[in-house]
Parts: structure tokens; C-alpha cells; sequence
């Protein structure tokens, strides 16, 4: 494969990520959210209606700020509470309230739903091929851009 080649297929990548992202952002909008304030919902849910908010800055490398606004939003809509983590006065803890669990049960679990059936699709083996290769591709990127960031510090 030629360099040009190479480059084409990167371009390609990076278009099918866009793509998803799109995907995401359209389907989020459509349940009436921020993209950030639908990965929350869905971390909680998948999380059982319950997680740290710190697990949700972890998860999804969103700024503190960026957590707390659509926390904020979420909470104003009804959808979820916070509470101080048991034994502190800082961390805390996001939870669906009764009209988040009937919103999530209606928007959130039937895409995470639609996920899974769409992940089924590919067989056992392209599954896997399929986690094996994202998973060198996220370290191969974070390799690559950590290296320029370390040249850009040395200077």
C-alpha cells in the first residue's frame, strides 16, 4: 500500500468516527438532550440507575465543567438527583429520579438496546476482531499525539 493510500484509509477512519459521532449527536437531540447530558443518562443507566460523577468525567474524558453544566440541566429537567457520596463532603453521586428512570426506560435503554443488537450483527469473530483492532488503533493514536505533545513541551 502506498503512503497516499495509507493516508486515505486514516481519512476514512477518522470520517467513520465523525460519522457515529453525528449519529450520536442526532439521536441525543432527538431525545431533547446535549450529547454530554445523553452520555450521562447513559452511564447511569448502564451503571443501574446510580453512578459517581466522577466515574462520568472518567468514562467519557469530559471536563468537570462540562459535567456539571449538563448535570445541572439534567437535574432541572427532573431527571436526576445528586447526593454526596456516603462519608463525603465533596464527591458525589448522580441518580435517575422516578420521571429519569420512565425517560431513560423510553429513550436511553432502547439504544443502548439497538446498540447491542447492531454489535450482535457481526459475527463472534468480527466482534472480537473488531475490539482487538480499536483497542490498538486507541493506543497507537494516544502514542502517537503523547509524543507530539512531549516534543511540544521540550521545547
Amino acid at each position: 500500500m502506498s503512503k497516499k493510500d495509507e493516508l486515505v484509509s486514516a481519512r476514512a477512519l477518522d470520517a467513520l468516527y465523525q460519522k457515529t459521532d453525528k449519529i450520536y449527536y442526532e439521536f441525543a437531540r432527538g431525545c431533547g438532550l446535549s450529547e454530554t447530558a445523553y452520555w450521562i443518562l447513559y452511564c447511569v443507566e448502564v451503571s443501574g440507575g446510580s453512578v459517581a460523577q466522577r466515574v462520568i468525567s472518567d468514562e467519557f474524558s469530559y471536563s468537570k465543567q462540562t459535567v456539571n453544566s449538563a448535570l445541572k440541566a439534567l437535574e432541572a429537567k427532573g431527571l436526576i438527583r445528586l447526593d454526596f457520596a456516603e462519608g463525603s463532603r465533596k464527591a458525589k453521586v448522580v441518580s435517575l429520579t422516578p420521571e429519569g428512570r420512565l425517560f431513560s426506560e423510553e429513550r436511553i435503554v432502547p439504544a443502548i438496546e439497538a446498540e447491542d443488537r447492531a454489535f450482535l450483527s457481526l459475527s463472534p469473530d468480527e466482534r472480537s476482531e473488531f475490539l482487538r483492532l480499536a483497542r490498538a488503533y486507541t493506543a497507537a493514536i494516544d502514542s502517537e499525539l503523547a509524543a507530539i505533545s512531549e516534543k511540544r513541551g521540550s521545547k
